[in-house]
């Protein structure tokens, strides 16, 4: 922080010249180079900078929390609309704030929590897929959208299992079908 001189001295130019102090006057190295950061991302093994995708823990987080954002999100929209649904006649303002809240706030912990789940389950599925076909490709995304979504319905019984797993199959594939044309044409635009 730097000096400033009380308010209550007089401001005078009879006063010495305060000099601060420079922690980096004497190393005879310009300042804008100690702070010169890479942009690129550093690895400590070389295994790491080969890599071309995300690790099972960063696809794990990622996922995960992108899912749980997204759904408390949502569910808390959904709860606010609930909440407003919910008012009577003789509300009065705090007791309307305290039916939004606490609807948006269980309707979007409860969405945020099975979406959570649910991309905790395909992230473990799809890392499953790359490290036991030792490849990244389209199949293993179409496979873990199977495998989520028949894995998060079983105990609903079999036909449930079977008509999510459908249902993630087609969301992985348009998901991944989005994101290829994206990188395809993105460029074009």
């Amino acid at each position: 922080m730097a000096y400033q001189a009380p308010d209550n001295e007089p401001d005078t130019d009879s006063k010495k010249e305060i000099r601060l102090y420079n922690p980096y006057k004497d190393l005879g190295i310009p300042n804008q180079n100690l702070y010169h950061l890479p942009s690129s991302p550093e690895y400590l093994f070389i295994e790491e900078a080969e890599r071309k995708r995300r690790s099972w823990g960063e696809n794990l987080t990622f996922y995960t929390g992108c899912g749980y954002l997204g759904g408390a999100i949502g569910g808390g929209a959904r709860g606010l609309v609930d909440g407003v649904k919910s008012f009577e006649a003789g509300d009065t303002l705090k007791l309307r704030i305290n039916r939004i809240l606490n609807s948006s706030g269980h309707t979007g912990r409860t969405w945020g929590n099975r979406l959570g789940i649910i991309g905790l389950l395909y992230s473990g599925i799809e890392s499953a897929m790359m490290e036991t076909r030792d490849t990244d490709d389209v199949w293993n995304s179409v496979v873990a959208g199977l495998g989520t979504g028949a894995l998060y319905r079983i105990s609903g019984g079999v036909r449930s299992a079977a008509v999510a797993g459908a249902v993630g199959v087609v969301v992985a594939g348009t998901v991944v079908t989005v994101k290829q044309a994206f990188k395809r044409y993105a460029h074009l635009a």
